[in-house]
């Protein structure tokens, strides 16, 4: 696998030290501990992170976060549990993020991504999960699909970044690029505010956004990132043949929630259901009724 492009912290011995630090400030505000697990795959160190990796007899849901977060992110105010049943979860930290993985990423429109996914998934000895991508995670999710068929049991895309090109709307656009150009509290604050939530049906408790507007800062300001961004599959969706969920949210305006149902409809052969949340943002990982749904969909399957 050929690495196209480098990520990377500014002070990685610094930088890594605050994550770690973050990641005690989460554990400490949700009561639990994370299992640490670091593995070598092609693109270098991977992280993830595991919860219930010990329950006998529970399905395995394997998660994949979205650009500049971390797939910690969906167990903010313990979102996790809004599952509903027990489940071994796996977060992956996926390459080129703004994580404690390397940063080497492979071209994003060949299949490499899926085969380092499946390399995942064997490393951390899973042989066939349920898989979850919000936003870019859900490219990352179909690749695999393409790739490896044989290790997913259904698809969850949540908002995903892969069903249509990234919107270029004026009002998108500058709430995406506030605080990239004037990083501070503030403007990161009107992001989340305009473009990530859907204040008061899609929020987060203070002391959980808190959490998520110092990470934000700390990955814009610290994190030089050289990865691609995600694209519209298009015709490559035609060779996704798993049972596939669309998870959506109707004030998603980065990717518009009519067009990406649209596309997958057309293109996504086993397309089993569209959901669609009013009045949830482009951040549905930390929706509760979006992580309940998808956990009576599992238990369903079962």
């Amino acid at each position: 696998m050929q690495i196209k492009h480098t990520s990377y912290f500014k002070n990685p011995e610094q930088d890594a030290a605050w994550f770690k630090n973050w990641v005690a400030r989460l554990e400490q505000a949700n009561n639990k501990t994370y299992l640490s697990i670091e593995i070598e795959t092609a693109l270098g160190k991977t992280q993830a992170w595991g919860v219930n990796t010990r329950l006998k007899d529970a399905e395995t849901l394997v998660i994949f976060p979205g650009a500049r977060t971390t797939s910690l992110f969906w167990d903010l105010d313990n979102g996790l549990s809004n599952f509903g049943m027990p489940l071994k979860i796996y977060l992956v930290e996926t390459n080129g993020l703004p994580n404690l993985s390397d940063g080497g990423t492979p071209d994003i429109k060949s299949a490499d991504y899926g085969e380092w996914a499946a390399e995942v998934l064997d490393k951390l000895n899973i042989g066939r999960a349920y898989v979850a991508g919000a936003s870019f995670g859900g490219l990352i999710a179909m690749k695999l699909c393409i790739t490896h068929p044989q290790k997913v049991h259904a698809a969850f895309l949540l908002n995903p970044g892969c069903l249509q090109s990234f919107s270029l709307t004026i009002k998108n656009l500058y709430y995406n690029l506030l605080p990239i150009l004037a990083t501070s509290e503030k403007n990161v604050r009107i992001f989340l505010d305009n473009a990530v939530f859907c204040k008061p049906e899609h929020q987060l408790s203070l002391e959980a956004e808190q959490l998520l507007v110092d990470y934000e800062v700390f990955a814009i300001s610290r994190y030089k990132d050289n990865t691609q961004k995600p694209y519209d599959m298009d015709k490559e969706l035609l060779k996704v043949k798993t049972p596939t969920y669309l998870l959506q949210g109707t004030a998603d305006i980065l990717f518009p929630h009519q067009k990406s149902a649209a596309a997958a409809m057309a293109k996504i052969s086993n397309l089993k259901e569209v959901k669609v949340f009013n009045n949830v943002g482009h951040g549905i990982e930390t929706y509760a009724a979006a992580i309940a749904y998808t956990g009576a969909i599992i238990k369903r399957l079962r």
